[in-house]
């Protein structure tokens, strides 16, 4: 009784001591505590101000072209034209570069997620490796990604040229990494008890994790897929490496037949030149960009609130 009456004093000054020292209770502690909550808020107002300042720059400049010819017009050089000029062709291919993209990196990424998290073996060397390689690919610059696009996929051994779909393989290069990672993480959060009462049942492991795993992991797979699209549509550096044309006049007609651009390249082009006018049409640009991301993002928000409430 005497040496458990002992241990109940050392465990509650045990966790007077750790409830003081996470708490910062000292004078010391406290203002540590909320000299980082500052620099934290101070960090994120200034990325929210940054980021305003580019939407109501880009609204500014570009709100009057705004208008039904930027969305069905192509586009023009020459300047007593640019009032007129659209971006018909480079929103058509972003949709079409888009469209490869999530037919080629949902089923490799879903594929490799459920392979890691299932059925390897995590005590080999190989798989660890894997996992090693994962986690380094997800923070490499985009434009190696398009440098290995070129050297691979546009020239090298599939030598596809500058064609939607050589854009879509190296933008799925680049947001790979990024899918697996949160298709792993999406089947990881459904509970282990769930397999174990399917596979008591008598279901083989393939019948459970398409039946009792994939289901309620769909929420997070199409979440995390959907902002690993909407970094790939930004995306410009990689796309230019690759030979994207930065004036086209048609719009694409198949993933491997003729010259493609797409609205970061487009706007780089009008950004670049010196005449106003083009600024302006960049401006525009930027809002129907910034546009298609908040749907994109506003998918995923809709589709995980719809599917979590069916499981």
């Amino acid at each position: 009784m005497k040496n458990a009456s002992h241990n109940r004093v050392a465990i509650s000054a045990a966790h007077d001591v750790t409830s003081a020292a996470l708490s910062g209770s000292d004078h010391a502690g406290r203002w540590k505590g909320l000299l980082f909550q500052a620099a934290l808020l101070c960090c994120v107002f200034a990325a929210i101000a940054t980021l305003l300042m580019v939407i109501v720059w880009a609204w500014v400049t570009g709100s009057s072209r705004l208008d039904l010819n930027l969305l069905t017009q192509m586009p023009s050089g020459l300047r007593t034209s640019l009032g007129e000029s659209g971006m018909q062709s480079a929103i058509f291919g972003t949709l079409w570069v888009m469209a490869g993209l999530i037919v080629t990196v949902v089923p490799l990424g879903v594929s490799a997620a459920i392979y890691l998290e299932e059925f390897a073996d995590k005590s080999t060397w190989y798989v660890r490796l894997i996992e090693v390689n994962i986690q380094n690919l997800a923070a490499v610059p985009s434009i190696v990604f398009g440098i290995l696009g070129m050297a691979f996929i546009m020239r090298g051994p599939l030598s596809l040229g500058s064609v939607v779909y050589t854009g879509s393989l190296t933008l799925a290069l680049l947001v790979l990494p990024t899918v697996i990672v949160t298709a792993r993480e999406a089947v990881r959060a459904v509970p282990v008890s769930i397999r174990q009462a399917s596979m008591g049942l008598g279901a083989t492991k393939w019948r459970t994790i398409w039946h009792q795993v994939l289901p309620p992991a769909i929420p997070g797979i199409i979440t995390g897929t959907i902002l690993a699209l909407s970094r790939a549509i930004g995306e410009a550096a990689p796309l230019i490496m690759i030979g994207t044309a930065t004036f086209v006049l048609q719009n694409p007609s198949s993933f491997v037949d003729g010259r493609f651009t797409v609205l970061p390249v487009q706007i780089y082009y009008w950004s670049s030149q010196a005449n106003h006018d083009f600024h302006v049409l960049a401006a525009a640009g930027i809002i129907v960009l910034l546009a298609m991301l908040l749907a994109m993002n506003s998918l995923a928000i809709w589709l995980r609130i719809r599917l979590s409430r069916t499981y």
